[in-house]
């Protein structure tokens, strides 16, 4: 039945006798007859190597290709060629995993400088390698915070971090024990007042928010960290990894710990992954960190040599009593956002931010100036998303049909008459017109 594997009938009897079941069968016992698969898959016959390029070709013509208007956390960024020819050499993409230094010395290196250059864009002094994506990374944060408060098990989180990360940590919380409190938002960013009083209960464990926040606001959070910190509390920020290459950092804000996702640093999107997610902290609360830590030292003729510097050993031995049951990292991403961030530099991304502030900006000018829509938060600053509201009788439904119409991913549905646009780089003049012209006729 399976020709490529290796296994015999004596192989497979042996198996299932150590299992203690009679057939193959027998091991998906406990999986519902109405999911399990009835019948062969249905594969066409073998191919030769040019018949079956041909075939996969044929399937991805039938892909429909969007101008990618679109954001939510996820954005369409441009990915250096080099990225990918680096991210496919044997020297990094060795698959041991890197517990024995000297055959890992590939994956360790990226790791590390992955690290490093994380560090610099958070400004926070460890960062872990890695979390899955930039929801488990918060929700992992938020453990974080308990672990180090030890008695207390609140978390608050505002209401402008993403929908999809709040769910994440809610999820994580249940399983956790933790009670997770949303913060009101008041204007599109987080609720000042709300918070304190919140705080004020004296049971925090940490604070979450975001920057840019769910509607691309880049709230102001002067004095936020020293209100947490009055109360015991953690500062967690949630941020778009990307726009850390011109907005505060999270250590200029005074956080505690910084998590997101760092797709944006040239992954390309891929219906929904994979993804890397980032987490880095202060020294003082390394140990609570979930995941590895790798550093650099010489080996014994004084040549540099990369080894794992701290990893806790309860997430391999004594699981019941760690943190975190991560163990594993993101590690081709990790070495994707290496990739990237050495070849873009500080000024690079710099770059990439002001040509997606730019052409978000013109955009919501010209989408404005059409009277079809406004802005929502008319006096908030954003840097490459933005929230409008449609003007009756336009809705958020029809505009998003005719942009898709026009092959126009023109953002996504937050309500009847709102709608979430961002740009990129990547969203040429040409691309903006379209976009504009397609409204003006509504």
């Amino acid at each position: 039945m399976h020709p490529y594997l290796p296994h015999t009938e004596a192989d497979i009897a042996a198996m299932l006798h150590s299992c203690g079941a009679e057939t193959l069968d027998d091991l998906y016992a406990d999986v519902p007859p109405s999911l399990r698969l009835k019948e062969p898959y249905r594969l066409p016959d073998a191919m030769s190597e040019p018949e079956l390029e041909r075939f996969f070709a044929c399937i991805a013509h039938q892909n429909h290709e969007r101008i990618i208007f679109a954001g939510g956390g996820f954005y369409h960024h441009y990915t250096p060629a080099a990225v990918t020819a680096m991210t496919s050499r044997s020297e990094f993409l060795t698959a041991y995993t890197p517990y024995q230094p000297e055959i890992s010395q590939g994956t360790l290196q990226y790791i590390f400088e992955y690290q490093s250059m994380m560090c610099s864009l958070t400004g926070l002094d460890v960062s872990n390698a890695s979390m899955y994506d930039g929801a488990s990374a918060t929700a992992e944060a938020m453990i974080m915070a308990v672990a180090v408060s030890r008695r207390k098990r609140r978390v608050l989180i505002s209401a402008t971090v993403a929908e999809a990360v709040a769910q994440v940590a809610a999820t994580y919380a249940f399983g956790a024990g933790i009670t997770l409190e949303v913060i009101p938002e008041h204007a599109g960013s987080t609720d000042r007042e709300s918070l304190a009083q919140m705080l004020g209960a004296g049971d925090v464990a940490g604070v979450i928010v975001a920057s840019p926040n769910r509607f691309g606001i880049i709230e102001d959070y002067s004095g936020l960290a020293d209100m947490c910190h009055a109360a015991k509390s953690l500062l967690i920020m949630n941020c778009h990894a990307s726009t850390l290459g011109v907005l505060r950092s999270p250590a200029e804000w005074g956080a505690d710990i910084a998590c997101g996702e760092a797709q944006s640093l040239g992954m390309p999107l891929n219906y929904g992954g994979p993804y890397l997610g980032y987490l880095c902290c202060t020294k003082s609360l390394m140990r609570k960190m979930p995941g590895r830590i790798v550093g650099a030292t010489v080996d014994s003729e004084g040549r540099r040599a990369f080894v794992l510097t701290l990893q806790a050993r309860e997430q391999h031995i004594r699981r019941q009593k760690a943190t975190s049951n991560i163990c594993s990292n993101q590690g081709i991403m990790t070495l994707h956002v290496a990739a990237y961030l050495s070849l873009m530099g500080a000024e690079g991304l710099r770059r990439v931010n002001e040509l997606s502030y730019r052409a978000a900006h013109t955009l919501a000018e010209r989408l404005c100036a059409t009277g079809k829509v406004r802005m929502r938060y008319l006096d908030s600053p954003y840097l490459n998303e933005f929230v409008v509201e449609t003007v009756e009788p336009l809705d958020a439904d029809t505009m998003l049909g005719a942009l898709d119409v026009e092959g126009i991913l023109g953002g996504i549905r937050l309500s009847d008459n709102a709608v979430l646009i961002a740009a990129t780089e990547m969203c040429s003049p040409a691309d903006i017109e379209r976009y504009v012209k397609t409204i003006e006729k509504l």
